[in-house]
């Protein structure tokens, strides 16, 4: 199976979430040694830190035992202050380094996420909430700034000083460090056994965070249904029920991270009063001085400084592994070419063709063509339509009155009830040829698979069974961007993005000047759209386009595809949202355009493709006819009934 049909291992858009995988410490030495650089002076700056602040209580028991001796202090006190302003100084620029170093591991981190997730195969977008991946280039990585900045770097750094201290206590006095290493281990263990319980919390609090912002996405996007719908409340309530979901997990990470601290503080105030105990016993019995008591007192509290840093750094760092779990889940997804070398290799040297020795190849050429949906495609896509239709007949609007947007969703929602279908299938043994500069159009009914043939011909997925070749090659052998740039493609939905007219035209045009984006526009009959503003192509078109007409948005993406003047156009019922006047203009503008194109269209109105050279019909996933608009007539009874119900016989 290629990385276009693997499954998910995560969930659909409804349904139980999985636990994801657990990231561990050794994962984030990647991240870490990007910056092994500053990482390296921050190592060095800790032992210089570390000798500058363990200097001081020797310094101090000095200073007692001179004043006890009755001798003259000469310039330790100024060694003290030396050593005070010197650790301090030192740790303010580690301090520094550290915050800017987090800060460049978040950045890194969101990089290789955003550079992931916009390479990974289209089948994940389809069986993934685009609010949970947005989560984790947000929300996710956003904690691991904690592991550098109140995490790991810190415990690292403040080792140095707990050894330090260990080492000195146990050269005063090996018998009283015994037994404040006795309290000191029962509070460790306490921690240590309480930080797998916030990671799994954290975890389960990430996951909720990507559910809401799903949620949220949702409902958004959607916006002027749910109004319509009535169904404001319920999404409200939703959402709501979500986030309070979140709220419950953090008050539980908040109960157990709170027992942290008392930890600690009981382990200060245990060891203070062992050390002070046990330790005024032995200067009485003359084991230890008054001095060396001194000076192990301050250790102790060196000793602690790191212990509570380290508590600290077990929460911190536990509730980074669970975001960072996500994190790597999405960095470990294979990206959509990572098995096309593979692929490549596979395949036969000479592909099968219906194509006569000597006779030109077809520009597109489907040859046995099987394809089935991944069943999580599947089960998201049909999730989804079940959402539509609840939402709707919650607002009492009947199910017919219920249209399914896309029929690449169609076609995957519906396969798998298909009667005859194996494993689902879409496409069931599809054959059909597109001479070079011929315009062919695909008919039939709603999932019959016609979307779908588009979506292969891209490459957003790659048949489960025999061949597509694009003059005379398997598509599969091809590099899928030298692929892409020889192809127009105009969805069916017309996505447009947040943004100006002229960022939109120039997604597959960068270097297009904008005379010739504002003759494409005119050439769709969207040049009213560029008088209506005084900013003209530097417009914005808002949010998915809102300041866009349905219309003008479908006449946008056209313009997009043209403009970048691709051999091949890939229509994908390109005129469903035009009246009678602006679709006999688009339909000029494309006729003009396609002059030595090839173009294959998919449109449910046929007078929109009676004059094409060459009509397939879909039905359930099968080629049922092909040929000219007379032709079918009298030999199709499908495209027949089709041509009779729209008054075209």
């Amino acid at each position: 199976m290629s990385d276009s049909t693997r499954p998910s291992r995560r969930r659909g858009r409804r349904g139980a979430t999985q636990e994801g995988p657990r990231a561990s410490l050794t994962q984030l030495i990647p991240f870490l040694l990007e910056h092994k650089g500053v990482l390296v002076v921050v190592a060095i700056l800790s032992i210089i830190g570390a000798v500058a602040t363990l200097g001081q209580p020797v310094l101090v028991g000095q200073v007692i035992e001179r004043v006890q001796a009755g001798e003259t202090l000469g310039l330790l006190v100024w060694g003290i202050v030396a050593l005070v302003i010197a650790a301090s100084l030192i740790g303010g620029y580690q301090h520094y380094l550290l915050q800017r170093t987090g800060t460049a591991v978040v950045y890194s981190s969101r990089r290789k996420l955003v550079a992931r997730i916009l390479r990974l195969p289209i089948s994940e977008f389809d069986s993934r909430r685009t609010g949970d991946l947005v989560s984790r280039v947000g929300t996710d990585t956003t904690l691991l700034y904690a592991v550098l900045t109140q995490g790991l770097a810190d415990a690292v750094g403040n080792s140095l000083i707990f050894v330090g201290a260990v080492i000195g206590m146990a050269i005063i006095d090996p018998a009283l460090l015994g037994a404040i290493v006795l309290v000191l281990g029962v509070s460790v263990a306490a921690v240590v056994i309480l930080s797998g319980r916030i990671r799994r919390a954290t975890q389960a609090q990430q996951e909720k965070v990507g559910e809401l912002a799903s949620g949220v996405e949702r409902a958004v996007g959607s916006i002027r249904t749910v109004r319509a719908a009535g169904a404001t409340e319920r999404e409200t309530e939703a959402i709501t029920g979500v986030a309070t979901e979140v709220y419950h997990v953090g008050v539980r990470i908040a109960k157990v991270s709170a027992l942290v601290v008392p930890v600690a503080g009981i382990a200060l105030q245990v060891s203070l009063l062992v050390v002070l105990g046990l330790g005024g016993f032995r200067v009485a019995s003359g084991a230890i001085s008054v001095a060396s008591l001194v000076t192990f007192v301050i250790f102790l509290f060196l000793l602690v400084g790191p212990l509570a840093t380290f508590f600290g750094a077990i929460t911190s760092v536990n509730q980074a592994l669970g975001a960072l779990g996500r994190i790597q889940e999405v960095l470990d997804l294979p990206t959509e070419t990572s098995d096309d070398t593979r692929i490549a290799a596979s395949l036969p040297a000479t592909p099968r063709s219906a194509t006569a020795p000597g006779e030109e190849p077809a520009a597109i050429e489907f040859v046995d063509v099987h394809f089935s949906y991944p069943e999580n495609v599947i089960a998201a896509r049909r999730s989804a339509e079940q959402e539509a239709k609840a939402l709707l007949e919650a607002a009492h609007v009947g199910t017919s009155a219920i249209e399914v947007v896309r029929d690449e969703d169609q076609d995957a929602a519906s396969a798998a009830s298909e009667p005859g279908a194996a494993d689902g299938e879409v496409l069931r043994g599809v054959s059909f040829r597109v001479p070079r500069g011929a315009r062919v159009a695909l008919v039939g009914p709603s999932g019959a698979g016609k979307s779908t043939t588009l979506a292969l011909i891209e490459r957003f997925y790659d048949p489960t069974a025999g061949a597509i070749l694009l003059d005379g090659q398997d598509v599969r052998a091809l590099d899928r961007a030298a692929l892409r740039a020889q192809l127009g493609y105009v969805e069916q939905d017309a996505p447009t993005l947040a943004g100006t007219i002229a960022e939109n035209l120039r997604l597959a045009a960068p270097d297009a000047s904008d005379a010739e984006c504002e003759r494409v526009l005119r050439a769709v009959n969207l040049g009213e759209v560029l008088e209506r503003s005084p900013l003209g192509l530097e417009a914005p078109v808002g949010e998915s386009g809102v300041m866009l007409s349905g219309g003008e948005r479908q006449r946008l993406a056209i313009a997009r595809a043209l403009l970048a003047a691709p051999p091949i156009l890939l229509l994908d019922e390109s005129t469903s949202s035009l009246d009678g006047l602006n679709e006999q203009r688009m339909r000029d503008a494309i006729d003009a355009v396609a002059a030595g194109r090839t173009l294959i269209v998919i449109a449910h109105r046929l007078s929109t493709v009676v004059d094409s050279d060459l009509i397939v019909v879909l039905d359930h996933g099968r080629v049922v006819g092909q040929g000219t608009h007379g032709e079918l007539v009298e030999t199709t009874p499908l495209y027949r009934d089709l041509a009779r119900h729209q008054l075209l016989v």
